[in-house]
Parts: structure tokens; C-alpha cells; sequence
């Protein structure tokens, strides 16, 4: 008995020093990282993490419901796409064509109005805010310095960096984009409780305008800037630039970094749903028109959706791909979130999902071309 007394008095002594050290090394973040997915079962982020966190309202306004297809639901999926949303824990899968919602189902308790973390879908927003930020007269161009707005970005080859290359991931920050890993600067700006003094004590690995290189530290750093020029916090922004026009049905919600800070994970953690999410790829789909109004100028839309460098997969905001000789731009995030963008054919395709399978030469996973395969038999 005394054996057991000591052990356990012993591993509460080696707990409180551990936490102790934590703290004094700066690593406190990982007991909220314990707390909310370790301890959850799980080994990262996941979609319904955002109950675990503070977050801010996005705010909708009048709903407007999409268009149903004269032969909406009536296909039935085949085995083989069956297989990939069980194998992988899809739990929303829609088809929109020519703007009308052709198929939906949803999969594992999820529906219509459940929400599910956007994870980096979630960047796509706030490179459309920056354009409609620029439309407005708030900043000047993509090429106008960040060092205008964060001062601690305004010396030496921080100075070169613009908000273009922010959203075009080009920075040349020092970030490390690993998710797994619980020491990168990453896993901190997931569960640090205030996200402002990370972002402005970076520094620079490489100069900035090179070329491609996805940071999501790029986005956290763009919506400090978006907040600062437009004087608004950047879920208001949001709502009221997008989120209201676009007709959202649903009220979204933002996951911050804390309550007292009340910065947003701008780079990540929007909790919608498929049919909200599917919106934004509509209005670049249609050049930043939305039923008559040009919400977003269209010359902007159109860079968005093109490689800013040449042979790269990523414009500003989007993701580029090519399926069957058709180009694609999507909205994507961590496990597979996708919002699937086929212009030429008037198409939307949406998949979210608790997880996605291994990447291809692409850099996609082979499924995606399935997603697309079972859409274009529905028409």
C-alpha cells in the first residue's frame, strides 16, 4: 500500500512539474490541446472541434434557398462511391448544376443545417474579403506592403511582402506548416490563447514573391491587416460582405483564439454547412456577380482562379486542378473539405468528411475524380 501511496504521489509530483514546464518554456498551449482533441480521442483537429473553442457569430441575413432540380434526388449512387464516403467518413456530398442542386446526401447524423469545421476552406474567404477590401478603397492594391499595416513586417525583406503575396502564398514567412507535429508554430496557433503576438514575432525564412510555398500563417497574417484597415473584426466583415449578400441560410460560427483576445483562426475554422459553404464557389464561378450585383470585381475573381505562378496549384485563395482537360478551382480544407468549382460546365460539387484518402502525383486524392465522375453521370 505504501508502494502505491508513493507511485502515485510520485506521478502527481512529476505532472506538476511537467505543467510547471510547460509554462516556463512557453509550451502551455498543449494542455489546451490535450484538453479539447487528445483527451476528445482523436490525434488532430476535427469537425465538430469547434465546441471545444470560443467563437464569434457570422451573422446571416435573408435566406435564399438554392433551386431544386426537376430530377432532384433521383439518382442513386453507385457502389463504388458508396464505398469511397464509408471508407473515408464522408458526411455531405452535393451536386449543383446550373445553379440548382441536382443531389445532396449527408452521411453519420449530419444534415441540411449541421455544422462541420471548414478547416482552410475558411482562406478562401478571407482572400475574397481582401478583394472587396481593395474594391472599397481600404487597400490600395495586392501589391500594397503589409508593413503599411503591421508594422513589425515594415524592415528589411518583410518590407518587399505585399497582401498579394499573402494571398497567393508567396510570404516567404517562418512558418512550419505541420499539423502533426505538436512544437510547430502551427499546432500553437491552433490553441494559443492569443494569436497576435505569434503572428507579429514570425520573422522571415525567405524573400518574399518568389513563388508558391502554402502557409496558413499567411492568411492569420492578412486577416490582422483586413481587421486594422477596415476598422471592423473580421466575422463582421464577413456578414456583412459576403455572408448576408450571399443569402446564407445559417448563422456561422468562428472559432477564436480567446475570448479576450477575439482574434479569429482566420486561416482555418468556419463552422457551416455544405449548402453555405457551396455559395462562395458560386459567386466565382459567376466572376464575383451575385443575382445582378457585383459583389466582387470580376478582374480580382479572375486572378483568384489563376496560378499566379506558372505550373503551381494555387491562385489566390483557390486551389487549381484539372480534371479531364477541364480546369477546376476549389475551396479545401485539412480531412477533405472540398467546394468544387468546374466553370465550364456550370458545376459545383461539395464533399465534407471526417477524412480524405492518400494524395496522388497531383497532389489530390484519387477520390476527388470519382466526386467528379458520379456528378457528370447525374446529367
Amino acid at each position: 500500500m505504501k508502494i502505491l501511496k508513493r507511485l502515485f504521489i510520485g506521478l502527481i509530483s512529476l505532472l506538476v512539474l511537467l505543467v510547471i514546464a510547460l509554462y516556463v518554456f512557453d509550451y502551455d498551449y498543449l494542455l489546451k490541446a490535450v484538453r479539447t482533441i487528445y483527451f476528445t480521442g482523436h490525434t488532430t483537429a476535427y469537425l465538430e472541434d469547434y465546441k471545444k473553442f470560443d467563437n464569434t457569430l457570422i451573422e446571416a441575413g435573408t435566406s435564399e434557398a438554392w433551386p431544386q432540380a426537376k430530377n432532384y434526388n433521383t439518382y442513386e449512387l453507385s457502389d463504388t462511391l458508396q464505398s469511397i464516403h464509408k471508407e473515408y467518413g464522408s458526411i455531405a456530398y452535393i451536386v449543383i448544376k446550373n445553379d440548382s442542386i441536382v443531389f445532396e446526401e449527408y452521411y453519420d447524423g449530419f444534415g441540411q443545417t449541421s455544422k462541420s469545421n471548414s478547416f482552410s476552406m475558411a482562406k478562401s474567404y478571407v482572400s475574397a474579403m481582401l478583394g472587396k477590401a481593395i474594391m472599397q478603397g481600404y487597400i490600395k492594391s495586392l501589391d500594397q506592403p503589409v508593413g503599411d499595416f503591421i508594422p513589425e513586417y515594415a524592415e528589411g525583406a518583410a518590407a518587399q511582402m505585399t497582401v498579394g503575396d499573402l494571398a497567393s502564398m508567396a510570404s516567404g514567412l517562418n512558418w512550419d506548416e505541420s499539423y502533426y507535429s505538436p512544437f510547430s508554430v502551427t499546432t500553437r496557433a491552433y490553441f494559443d490563447d492569443n494569436l497576435d503576438p505569434v503572428m507579429r514575432n514570425l520573422g522571415m525564412k525567405t524573400e518574399p514573391g518568389q513563388g508558391f510555398t502554402y502557409l496558413s500563417g499567411n492568411t492569420q497574417l492578412l486577416a490582422m491587416v483586413l481587421e486594422k484597415t477596415t476598422g471592423k473584426k473580421l466575422a463582421e466583415y464577413l456578414s456583412k460582405t459576403f455572408w448576408k449578400p450571399l443569402g446564407s441560410q445559417e448563422d456561422a460560427l468562428w472559432q477564436m483564439d480567446s475570448e479576450e483576445s477575439g482574434l479569429v483562426k482566420a486561416y482555418c475554422c468556419i463552422a457551416s454547412n455544405a449548402r453555405d459553404f457551396a455559395r462562395l464557389g458560386k459567386l466565382y464561378k459567376d466572376y464575383g456577380k451575385w443575382n445582378g450585383q457585383q459583389l466582387l470585381d470580376s478582374a480580382y475573381v479572375a486572378k483568384s482562379i489563376s496560378p499566379r505562378f506558372e505550373g503551381e496549384p494555387y491562385g489566390y485563395g483557390f486551389w487549381l486542378m484539372d480534371y479531364k482537360n477541364k480546369n477546376v478551382f476549389m475551396m479545401r480544407g485539412h480531412l477533405g473539405q472540398y467546394v468544387m468549382v468546374l466553370p465550364e460546365d456550370d458545376l459545383i460539387v461539395v464533399r465534407l468528411g471526417h477524412s480524405h484518402g492518400p494524395l496522388s502525383d497531383n497532389g489530390y486524392p484519387a477520390e476527388l475524380n470519382t466526386y467528379f465522375d458520379e456528378a457528370y453521370k447525374m446529367f
